[in-house]
């Protein structure tokens, strides 16, 4: 950390990192579960995942050029927290009421990530100017915003809201502990207070240079083009976890998050080892394998290798794209580096994640037999869904019920399910209960045979499989590191030294 700084910075940045994702995660795994219940369709759906990226292609700029220029970061952090907050909770209050419109539930959405996009790029940025050793430190800090979004999924599991309204509240309510939370954060002040402003800075054009650098061009291009396949698994990887077969598919999808805080531990001895090339690869060639494990393993329901490309998630993000999150405030010079930031949200998240979530929502309803124009597939679709339907109703539901009952959590508040469930109840039914957890997973297994022919998954996973090997390989055979390995700040300056202060913090 700075020389000077408080002896808590550490634990007030890991708060923040963990708030921040918490938000995130609250939400942001299983919304189709409860916005399939007031008739959200699945093109709607995807649009929901849509709304975010469209928001992280408008907003990082305007507002890094805010935090470069005007405010403070921490303060426009808590303003963006707290109005994305009051939206979230206007989200939930509205489809709570009878016949919920789906394109009015998308825009309110869409203005909740309007407000919380930017601040990703604004929490990278807080966090790397309070730090002397980004390689060594970010890693550190950066690991509780994936604990935030494990707990996040982990509590939202446990209490049984994953498919219900009240997980938007919960998000709506973190936001705005985060909004409060924001103005007690290290100070960090606008780098290029009191310099003339032009229009080509107030709409980020500064950043746009960096991509002068062949090296960060080419990074930034393939950042770009890797978050179309990432978008598959966001969208798409619960749902086929749950077709799957896989008991409680929300808590399983927080292994990957779990294999994050590993790799990102482990993360500063690979950088110093392998430099900022094969970080890069490294990550990449794991999308490719995750993508061929989970269309290996789809036809036969094979848990291991579904479970396994779960768990590469740790590798698929640290690798990729935290080593991106490093490389970018290497290369920036300290005036721009929050619209760099902000830049990458932008290819990455935004414009990546957009047409990634529309190509995956395409292809699905490809392969979807009830989207099908043979009229067979529809049928058979058509059929599955009634049986489906009847093992949840007659057969799954009594004997979840049953559970709870022994387990004695009906009727109890939130926090006193969330508990019993990590305790694991009082134990004196605990021999019943374990038979009946068997005759669930039964019915389960029985259920997941059905599900899993709805979608041809295989095909599925095949085609981010090979957009992301392609990616893989013309990165390898481009990119060029211009830095050593475990070097600190040695890549060529884009822009002249006289225009900008040195990037040291």
């Amino acid at each position: 950390m700075k020389e000077g700084a408080p002896p808590l910075i550490t634990l007030r940045l890991s708060v923040m990192m963990f708030l921040q994702f918490f938000l995130w995660g609250a939400w942001y795994v299983t919304p189709y579960l409860f916005l399939g219940k007031i008739s959200f369709s699945g093109t709607e759906i995807g649009w929901t995942y849509s709304v975010g990226p469209i928001a992280g292609m408008i907003s990082p700029f305007f507002v890094g050029m805010f935090a470069d220029r005007f405010f403070a970061t921490e303060r426009i952090m808590g303003v963006l927290h707290l109005l994305g907050g009051a939206i979230m909770l206007a989200a939930a209050f509205y489809m709570g009421t009878e016949t919920p419109s789906p394109l009015l539930v998308n825009l309110i959405f869409f203005g909740h990530m309007l407000c919380y996009f930017p601040t990703l790029a604004l929490t990278n940025t807080l966090a790397l100017h309070n730090m002397t050793d980004a390689e060594k430190q970010f890693p550190w800090i950066r690991v509780w915003g994936t604990i935030g979004w494990i707990a996040a999924g982990v509590f939202i599991g446990l209490i049984g809201w994953d498919a219900d309204i009240k997980m938007f509240y919960v998000a709506g309510i973190a936001a705005f502990v985060m909004g409060v939370y924001s103005f007690t954060l290290p100070h960090t002040p606008p780098p290029s207070a009191g310099k003339e402003v032009s229009v080509r800075e107030l709409i980020g054009v500064d950043a746009l240079v960096l991509l002068k650098n062949p090296s960060y061009a080419t990074f930034m291009f393939s950042s770009f083009l890797i978050c179309i396949p990432l978008a598959f698994y966001y969208q798409m990887a619960g749902k086929f976890a749950d077709s799957a077969g896989l008991a409680s598919p929300a808590f399983k999808m927080t292994f990957g998050q779990m294999s994050e805080i590993i790799f990102m531990l482990v993360m500063p001895f690979f950088f110093a080892r392998l430099g900022v090339k094969w970080m890069l690869f490294v990550g990449m060639l794991a999308w490719v394998i995750r993508y061929a494990l989970f269309a290996l393993g789809a036809d036969d329901r094979v848990a291991w290798m579904v479970l396994s490309g779960i768990i590469l998630h740790g590798i698929c993000y640290d690798f990729f794209f935290v080593t991106g999150q490093i490389y970018t405030d290497k290369v920036a010079p300290a005036a721009i580096r929050g619209q760099a930031q902000g830049m990458l949200v932008l290819f990455t998240i935004g414009l990546g994640m957009f047409i990634g979530a529309q190509v995956a929502g395409r292809v699905e309803n490809y392969y979807t037999l009830d989207k099908s124009s043979i009229e067979a597939d529809q049928t058979k679709a058509v059929e599955l869904k009634a049986q489906i339907k009847t093992i949840e109703d007659t057969k799954m539901k009594p004997v979840q019920d049953k559970i709870e009952e022994l387990m004695g959590l009906k009727g109890k508040a939130p926090h006193e399910r969330f508990l019993i469930q990590m305790t694991g109840g009082s134990g004196n039914n605990s021999a019943e209960i374990g038979s009946l957890n068997k005759e669930l997973a039964q019915h389960r297994d029985e259920r997941s045979k059905l599900v899993i022919q709805l979608v041809k998954w295989r095909q599925v996973w095949t085609f981010p499989a090979i957009f992301a090997g392609i990616i893989m390989v013309l990165f390898a055979l481009v990119f060029r590191d211009n830095a050593k390995p475990g070097a600190a700040r040695t890549l060529p300056e884009v822009l002249p030294r006289d225009e900008f202060p040195p990037p040291g913090h």
